[in-house]
């Protein structure tokens, strides 16, 4: 069941590729629309903001429909996004662009997920729904660098009709390889909607905001504050970029392997060392050695939250599984919306680009106060409590 896998996977590759990499051509796009730099990061909050609107919309009107059908629609709203962005004549054509991609995101992510699992045997779902995240954590280390290169040399437009091509691809192998009878509960997906109310669910989801807010206040400008601060020509940007990407990776990996072992302890951990690397990083910013040593530090710890929190949403939700994965990308994406705008507006508030780490950083301390109150709560219940009962004994 490798090819169908692999076809998710080049998906997952586009969109990840798509949304992550405007942080690098931000410069770029400002000056080509004529807008400022805080304005050109609020493209990363629209976009943002149609994962976590869609996400849920998409779910339910996809809710009953065949799972391979819907997969090649949301691919190919996520192509025609693409090349709405590739010829967008201004500011605004081009932030609606990037809204329409986005619709598709997290739906995609949720539905995808859950047919990777149901691709192969039981005892290999977690790897199946792994090598399809592979491909969003391949466009963090090859997508991006490269994109932002393309889009340096030849002009952002470029950039996007690369992923035009790409998605042309991954529509077709989905056409060819996913199989037509994949199984599909469809359940009361309205009714699902009722796991919001658990504590450890908001919590939880409120990690995923913090987490990638984060990450997205200093993310959005890395590429005017490399510039601008360290003094890093465009070209080692893209290096720099390239190398926050194999941190990311490694963290994946980490994060997995800590949340097998320990998880509240070694995602308590995690963040304090985000928060603290994100302090180093105000420092290290006006030395170039020293900055992308940082970088590549900071990549490492960022994603390597991203299992544990995800492993808790899941065992928090248990009992929502139409909406489990897709709840995680509307958390992750309203933190990304969400750190995007804080970036923008402290810039224009006259906050300068190297003192935005300082941000970044509060916001991680205050991820690790509510992964305190997460722990605190499960203590006292003597488990983690999911409507009303310990998880342990609903599993």
């Amino acid at each position: 069941m490798q090819l169908p896998l692999l076809a998710l996977a080049m998906a997952s590759f586009g969109i990840g590729t798509t949304e992550f990499v405007i942080m690098g051509l931000l410069p770029e796009v400002a000056s080509d629309l004529g807008v400022s730099i805080p304005a050109a990061g609020l493209l990363v909050t629209g976009y943002a903001l149609g994962v976590v609107i869609g996400a849920p919309i998409v779910a339910i009107i996809t809710n009953a429909l065949p799972r391979k059908g819907t997969l090649m629609g949301l691919a190919s709203v996520f192509v025609i996004g693409n090349f709405l962005c590739a010829v967008a004549p201004d500011y605004w054509f081009l932030m609606g662009a990037r809204v329409v991609t986005a619709f598709c995101h997290g739906a995609f992510f949720g539905i995808g997920a859950v047919v990777a699992a149901n691709l192969v045997p039981p005892k290999q779902r977690a790897s199946a729904i792994a090598l399809m995240f592979a491909g969003l954590t391949l466009a963090n280390v090859l997508g991006v660098p490269l994109g932002t290169a393309l889009g340096q040399a030849l002009g952002w437009r470029s950039t996007f009709w690369a992923v035009v091509v790409i998605g042309i691809l991954a529509v077709s192998a989905i056409a060819l390889w996913v199989p037509r009878d994949i199984p599909h509960s469809a359940g009361n997906i309205i009714r699902e909607f009722a796991v919001l109310k658990r504590p450890q669910v908001l919590l939880t989801m409120m990690m995923s905001v913090l987490a990638s807010a984060s990450l997205f206040t200093v993310f959005t400008y890395i590429a005017p504050l490399l510039r601008d601060v360290t003094g890093l020509t465009p070209h080692v940007v893209t290096y720099v970029l390239l190398l926050f990407g194999v941190g990311i990776t490694i963290g994946n990996i980490l994060g997995g392997k800590l949340a097998d072992w320990r998880l509240m302890p070694s995602l308590m951990a995690t963040f304090v060392g985000l928060a603290a690397i994100l302090v180093v990083l105000v420092f290290a910013s006006a030395d170039m050695v020293a900055v992308v040593a940082t970088v590549f530090v900071w990549g490492i710890l960022v994603f390597a939250v991203v299992p544990p929190i995800q492993m808790r949403v899941v065992d928090a939700a248990v009992g929502a599984p139409n909406l489990a994965s897709t709840l995680n990308q509307g958390a992750f994406n309203l933190g990304n919306a969400t750190g995007a705008w804080i970036g923008g507006a402290a810039i224009t508030l006259g906050v300068g680009y190297v003192d935005l780490p300082w941000i970044g950083a509060a916001l991680s301390v205050g991820a690790l106060g509510l992964c305190m109150v997460s722990q605190s709560l499960e203590r006292r219940a003597g488990g983690l409590v999911v409507a009303g009962e310990p998880a342990c004994e609903e599993g």
